[in-house]
């Protein structure tokens, strides 16, 4: 059975919620792994942690995450949309990790007010076509819509 990783980074659970529907969707034709990404190195304020995304920032994460995802068949890659772009822990993991080997990846966000939602994914999708992705499939989920189970899964299988 082809194997899939489900990675996501979730300060306020929106995010999550979204790997969760993600992951149930996916256990239809993979084995799926979950994996959370936690920065080690995170302020308080969320306004710090915006601002270190503005300045595509990284975090320290958590120390149990390979980088080596060789021997998974596709790599969805979750994270909230801060102040344009993605999460510090997420940019860290998608720096650092092995080369993506022609593999089908998913780069999906939750956003608020939706201002930079689409540059977010398009960084996402080229940071990883940059690390030798094959097909990059994105989406995005507003965070009121986050808690419609329906409505998520409506959205992923678009893209599938």
């Amino acid at each position: 059975m082809k194997k899939a990783l489900v990675l996501y980074y979730s300060y306020s659970g929106n995010t999550k919620k979204v790997a969760a529907v993600l992951q149930k969707v996916l256990a239809e034709k993979y084995q799926v792994n979950m994996l959370e990404l936690k920065a080690l190195d995170e302020p308080d304020s969320f306004v710090r942690q915006c601002l270190r995304s503005l300045k595509k920032k990284q975090a320290q994460i958590q120390e149990n995450i390979s980088f080596d995802v060789s021997e998974y068949d596709l790599i969805a890659l979750g994270t909230p949309v801060w102040a344009f772009g993605m999460a510090p822990a997420m940019r860290t993991f998608i720096n650092k990790c092995s080369d993506f080997q022609l593999k089908d990846i998913i780069v999906f966000a939750t956003y608020g007010s939706g201002v930079g939602k689409e540059k977010c994914l398009k960084e996402m999708a080229q940071i990883s076509i940059s690390r030798g992705a094959g097909v990059v499939k994105q989406f995005l989920v507003q965070q009121n819509d986050t808690a419609d189970e329906q409505r998520v899964t409506l959205c992923i299988k678009e893209i599938l």
